[in-house]
């Protein structure tokens, strides 16, 4: 990627900001948005995380679980949630259930367990702290990422307590870290008209402010390609950075994409695979403070996010295995990957698997150990 081609595409700027450590604004990530050579951008966010991360491809062995989809807010976009309990649909596992889960996983080298819920009315706060208690029970080594900041915040709202004595009181029945759905887009314009009856941007912000005061890790998401602008999107990914400066609690970025099916905004078109590739390359440009980009197979698809690897993505997320909220969307993909499988897709995407933990602290590979490492563009 010459610089005359970059110099053409208006692109020269970014790439002598980026050469020199230099933070891009945000007309930069409008103009990134905007340009119309993908693969261009992708370049500059291949670079940028080849700089990080070399050739590795990170993911993890998890479960994700969602144990009630009866919720209060009434999303445009959501297709997992029922308003109450009774719907066709609806359904709220007992903690028993839940748990009876992760014991028919024993066999199982799992590392974390996930769990997102709707903004259930009807259960009382005990209902989530035995949950937390029960799996570290059957578990004890498990890292729990648990609850969104919108739960959180509705916990607090819903039982009269505050968002601190709700993470503090999950954190002492054995929350681990959170993750980073409900982000949504923050604009008020686009939030107040998909989401308007759950909490706000500046709710989900301070959540994860006071979370990362307590000593939590927390991911952080953005839903795309529905309604919102790309002004939207920089505004979106400028707010995350800027928490970041503050408080360096994110460990990771991922971008969830729209899925139209079966939910109020059916008559949307889903986001292509361009757009999905260019909000990765995006966020790894301006996201300079942010460790890691997530390429969510779930949303993405398998080979997209393959792609992303060359596109700014350093992670793949993990085994997933019982996924409703995108797969009630109209998810295609395959509602679990095996170790296997995910190495496997790494390794043929041309990058090197590596096993983290939620941390991102690397463990030793649950299979093949040795294989030949590919090199990366740059190293």
């Amino acid at each position: 990627m010459t610089m005359a081609r970059l110099r053409l595409l208006g692109l020269d700027t970014i790439a002598q900001k980026l050469d020199a450590g230099e933070r891009l604004s945000f007309d930069d990530g409008v103009a990134l948005f905007t340009c119309p050579d993908l693969h261009a951008v992708g370049w500059l966010a291949n670079r940028e995380r080849e700089r990080r991360h070399g050739a590795r491809t990170y993911y993890n062995v998890n479960l994700r679980l969602e144990a009630t989809n009866v919720c209060q807010a009434n999303c445009l976009f959501c297709s997992f949630a029922r308003l109450k309990a009774g719907d066709p649909q609806a359904y709220t596992l007992s903690v028993e259930q839940v748990l009876d889960k992760l014991r028919a996983r024993a066999d199982q080298p799992l590392t974390e367990v996930h769990v997102v819920n709707g903004l259930h009315p009807g259960l009382p706060f005990s209902y989530y702290t035995e949950l937390l208690r029960g799996m570290k029970a059957v578990r004890p080594g498990i890292h729990l990422k648990c609850f969104t900041a919108v739960e959180i915040a509705f916990f607090a709202d819903h039982y009269g307590m505050t968002d601190e004595a709700v993470l503090r009181e999950l954190m002492a029945a054995g929350l681990d870290s959170l993750p980073g759905g409900g982000a949504e887009i923050f604009a008020e314009r686009v939030r107040t008209r998909i989401a308007h009856d759950k909490a706000d941007a500046a709710r989900y912000l301070g959540v994860h402010r006071l979370a990362h005061g307590l000593g939590l890790r927390t991911n952080v998401t953005m839903l795309y390609g529905h309604i919102e602008t790309f002004a939207e999107r920089v505004d979106h990914l400028l707010r995350i950075r800027a928490l970041q400066d503050e408080t360096g609690g994110f460990q990771a970025f991922i971008p969830l994409a729209f899925h139209p099916d079966h939910n109020q905004m059916r008559k949307l078109p889903a986001p292509t695979a361009t757009d999905t590739l260019r909000v990765h390359a995006v966020a790894r440009l301006l996201l300079d403070n942010v460790a890691h980009i997530k390429a969510f197979w779930i949303a993405t698809g398998v080979d997209v996010a393959q792609i992303a690897q060359w596109y700014g993505a350093d992670d793949l997320d993990g085994t997933v295995q019982e996924e409703r909220i995108y797969h009630m969307a109209g998810s295609r993909t395959p509602e679990t990957l095996s170790i296997a499988d995910i190495r496997r897709l790494i390794r043929i995407a041309g990058r090197e698997p590596v096993e983290r933990d939620t941390l991102y602290r690397v463990l030793e590979p649950a299979g093949d150990a040795v294989e030949d490492r590919p090199a990366g563009l740059l190293h």
